[in-house]
């Protein structure tokens, strides 16, 4: 009888716990009366923002909402409300809600979108904000930092949002742990939907950041779970973790080039997570470990074809008696039940060690400490094609115990530091990335290595018990993951889609005296056509859009410049595409083949030359302060008789100009000065650092105005010159490339151009 009075009082309590209908709703049309609306709210008021543009809209929301009756601030209409121009949003209190919210076509003039706190002393807890969306938010200039996001106080969510196109200086999502009222805040970062962010050509681009290296030694129990990461490319570390006790599960991070990654975290929990890669790209990483006590279990990778700092799984060498601001030894990590496919080298240990440097380091930068008390027990490497180094030794590997491993590495047996056991699995693919054990013929799976704590992994990938029929690998019930497909809709709100249909581009065609109009006119995408033998263009053609530019025939087309001296002939906008295509493009030898905005260059430019001839010109491209290139290739094209030809060094301090910069198949005959001058500054490891390929090219006749350096590369991280030829170039050194990075050359042929230089060590101004 007690149990049934129990059972009817159950639904009673639940109702009587469940937050209550507001009690107050009150439309608001602008700001005067949205103001008014905030300090006149009590417990269960409900404001709601009228549909329509909110421009230049800054909003203090205050309020004391309790459990059972939140103060609400909302769209009218989900996603109809649009927050525009120099707009943010503050929030303090106790249980507030916000929904519903766009932030587009605009910034922040308060170096934060949304922020959890108004004052110092006026700080958010138990605060909600849901399905909002902030796109393209981004200031003018990529070095002036903001973040998007800052968390303070206790309890606070951030759920089932849309954050996507930060380019600009500084972390898109902060968690704040300065003062107890800070830490141990059980922050809720769930649902949402991150991403894409472009490569931003330097430091401080990570998506999520919780802490910083002064706060590294307090507790956070932030929960970031179950969110979408796609293409959060700002620079090495997706996650970056610096304070402890914090669990990242269930997440899915789909091309990305950077990594999740224990910074300056301690006892971090890293479960249930899939990285999905591809051979596109070398810089998708996985998961870095540094400091102490970090579980790393159940987490699936899929292609990740990233080296040392991206690695599919990096455990790290540290600095003896390391500051708070880098990198400590690793101790007493369990990397357990995981599974890596076709993963490039998925472990490697010892990573960042750079004893060889000392010379040109102070010791406080030598990473000479490696793991110790760690151990990667009951994993499973499969590969389709052999990998020559599943696992990589940087240093000392004597403090790894390797225990019940497995390895399929395609019939060839590897059998260094006895890491794991060779075996030949049977693997189902359920879709594209997502391999399966058929559980026949699989014997090794079954031997689990019990080890201290283990118990404690109660289910795998997809939530199945391990309990009897526990497997080595992130999946032990197989038929939990038949059918598996990602379900977009689970992030982010679900009135706001993502991915944007793309329409078919349009094919237009234009004549001389149209080629201006046609390329206002047209759309992202969309490919002009060059009916004419030769333009003559007086204005430089504006790019803020993606556009190809071709010849209609395969008869080269000639485009020349008759604009004013130092005026480029193409100027190149944020978010500009260009493809130029079977084209003769010339000027009067003083103004410039392409440049990027001189200031507000806010997102990153394409540049895609293929086929052309380029020729007359003071220079190819000068890189201003603060633009950045995402893309510069050029194939098959000639560049002649130019002052000056590509200068990529306007920044300095770890930032640089552009990212993946290619010349293929290309001759360059007559460059005064500066054929190439990329440049990047400082000590940093945090980016790609510049990915330079300079393959198949003659360059004759080069440098007569520069004694020096044919091409400059200083700080570069990733140079290939590879099967090229330099023959009567006025200069003493083709290049000098810096060994103990990846700089490499191959194939060249030199004949009185000087010498191709290796410095094995290069001494840069530290950043830190």
């Amino acid at each position: 009888m007690k149990n049934y009075l129990l059972l009817l009082l159950i639904p009673v309590c639940l109702i009587a716990c469940k937050p209550t209908a507001p009690t107050d709703s009150l439309l608001v049309e602008n700001s005067d009366q949205l103001n008014e609306a905030i300090e006149k709210a009590t417990p269960g008021t409900e404001i709601v923002l009228a549909d329509g543009v909110w421009k230049d809209v800054a909003i203090s929301f205050y309020g004391e909402g309790t459990e059972q009756q939140p103060i609400t601030l909302r769209a009218e209409t989900p996603g109809n409300v649009f927050l525009e121009g120099q707009s943010y949003l503050d929030l303090a209190g106790e249980h507030l809600i916000v929904s519903g919210l766009y932030f587009r076509n605009g910034y922040s003039p308060s170096k934060t979108v949304i922020r959890y706190r108004i004052s110092e002393d006026s700080i958010a807890n138990h605060c909600q904000v849901t399905s909002c969306v902030i796109e393209g938010f981004t200031r003018p200039n990529r070095f002036e930092s903001d973040r998007w996001i800052e968390l303070y106080g206790k309890h606070n969510t951030l759920d089932h949002c849309y954050i996507s196109g930060k380019a600009n200086d500084g972390v898109t999502l902060m968690v704040y742990h300065k003062g107890n009222e800070h830490t141990k805040s059980y922050h809720q970062i769930v649902n949402n939907y991150f991403g894409p962010r472009p490569r931003k050509g330097g430091p401080r681009a990570e998506t999520i950041r919780l802490g910083g290296s002064e706060t590294s030694m307090t507790p956070g129990y932030v929960n970031v779970s179950d969110n979408y990461f796609e293409a959060c490319n700002g620079e090495v570390e997706i996650i970056s973790d610096k304070t402890n006790f914090n669990s990242f599960t269930g997440n899915i991070f789909y091309k990305c080039e950077g990594s999740l990654v224990m910074r300056h975290s301690d006892y971090t929990t890293v479960d249930g997570n899939m990285f999905i890669g591809d051979d596109d790209s070398d810089f998708y990483g996985g998961i870095r470990a540094i400091n102490t006590g970090h579980w790393i279990t159940n987490n699936y990778f899929y292609r990740i074809r990233g080296e040392e700092f991206r690695s599919p799984l990096a455990v790290m060498n540290g600095i003896p008696k390391s500051s708070l601001n880098r990198y400590k030894q690793v101790t007493d990590v369990v990397v357990a039940h995981n599974t890596w496919v076709d993963c490039r080298s998925p472990w490697q240990i010892g990573v960042g060690q750079n004893k060889a440097s000392a010379d040109v380091l102070p010791v406080s930068e030598v990473r000479s400490a490696p793991p110790i008390r760690t151990t990667i027990a009951n994993n499973l490497i499969y590969n389709t094609a052999v990998d020559e180094a599943p696992v990589v030794n940087h240093d000392d590997i004597d403090g790894i115990r390797f225990e019940n491993n497995v390895i399929d590495n395609a019939g060839n047996d590897f059998t260094d530091f006895d890491a794991a056991a060779n075996a030949s699995i049977g693997m189902n693919p359920v879709n594209d990335w997502l391999y399966v054990p058929t559980g026949e013929g699989n014997a090794l799976l079954d031997e689990v290595f019990p080890g201290y704590g283990f118990d404690m992994i109660e289910s795998d990938l997809f939530g199945a018990s391990r309990g009897a029929g526990n497997k080595v690998g992130a999946i032990s019930d197989f038929t939990a993951a038949e059918g598996y497909a990602i379900d977009k809709s689970l992030y982010g709100p679900d009135w706001f889609a993502p991915v944007k249909e793309q329409p078919e581009p349009a094919i237009l065609s234009a004549s001389a005296a149209e080629l201006t109009t046609v390329i206002e006119q047209a759309k992202d995408g969309d490919i002009i056509e060059l009916t004419e033998e030769v333009y003559t263009i007086s204005e430089s053609l504006v790019i803020n859009k993606e556009i190809t530019i071709r010849s209609s025939s395969s008869a080269m087309v000639a485009l020349t410049f008759t604009g004013s001296a130092d005026a480029p002939a193409f100027e190149l906008n944020p978010n500009a595409v260009l493809r130029l295509e079977n084209i003769s493009l010339s000027g009067q030898g003083n103004q410039g083949a392409f440049a990027p905005l001189s200031e507000n260059m806010s997102s990153p430019y394409r540049l895609f030359v293929t086929d052309c001839t380029i020729e007359n010109f003071g220079s190819v491209l000068i890189a201003s302060k603060g633009s950045f290139a995402d893309s510069l290739i050029l194939t098959g094209t000639t560049i002649r008789n130019c002052q000056e030809g590509f200068i990529l060094a306007a920044e300095e301090k770890g930032d640089y100009n552009a990212e993946m910069v290619t010349f293929d198949d290309c001759t360059f005959e007559n460059i005064g000065q500066n054929v190439l001058h990329f440049y990047r500054g400082g000590y940093d490891e945090s980016t790609i650092g510049g990915f330079l390929t300079i393959s198949d090219c003659q360059f004759s006749g080069c440098g007569s105005d520069n004694s020096g350096v044919l091409l400059k590369t200083r700080g570069i991280i990733n140079v290939f010159l590879t099967d090229n030829d330099f023959t009567n170039n006025a200069v003493r050194q083709v290049a000098v490339l810096w060994g103990a990075k990846n700089n490499h050359h191959s194939g060249n042929t030199v004949s009185r151009s000087g010498e191709i230089v290796v410095e094995e060590q290069q001494k840069l101004e530290l950043l830190y």
